[in-house]
């Protein structure tokens, strides 16, 4: 149950600040423009449309910063290494993926804290797939 602050207003969640569901949908469309065209990410996605890939990965981040859980109960728990596991993610794809990230970021104009906050978390989560040595 959520209880109302004595103030009367209730926080609002990340997602909420940023400018919810359009913000982070902005946010992978254009991450996957770039990913579209780069020569060692693109591979990795084997669908021929990045279109589902977009859209598993907006669900995720809308749900992880407080949106709807519309990822879970579509696909379960996230399971994140688990699910990259059939792909050789290393130092160079780590890299590759966080400067299609930071493009994608600064296009958003978020203000700083909501900006060093999310890049935080990008840059944890990108560090955490790697699971092959280069």
């Amino acid at each position: 149950m959520n209880e109302i602050p004595p103030d009367g207003l209730q926080e609002q969640t990340f997602y909420e600040q940023v400018g919810g569901e359009e913000t982070f949908r902005r946010l992978v469309r254009r991450f996957y423009q770039g990913v579209a065209e780069d020569p060692l990410l693109r591979p990795m996605y084997p669908e021929e449309d990045l279109g589902p890939a977009e859209e598993r990965f907006a669900l995720f981040l809308m749900q992880y910063w407080g949106g709807p859980n519309t990822y879970s109960r579509h696909r379960g728990h996230p399971r994140l290494r688990m699910r990259h596991a059939p792909f050789p993610v290393d130092s160079a794809a780590h890299d590759a993926w966080l400067k299609h990230m930071r493009v994608a970021l600064d296009e958003l104009g978020l203000a700083p804290e909501h900006e060093a906050q999310l890049w935080k978390y990008l840059t944890y989560a990108a560090a955490s797939m790697i699971n092959t040595a280069g």
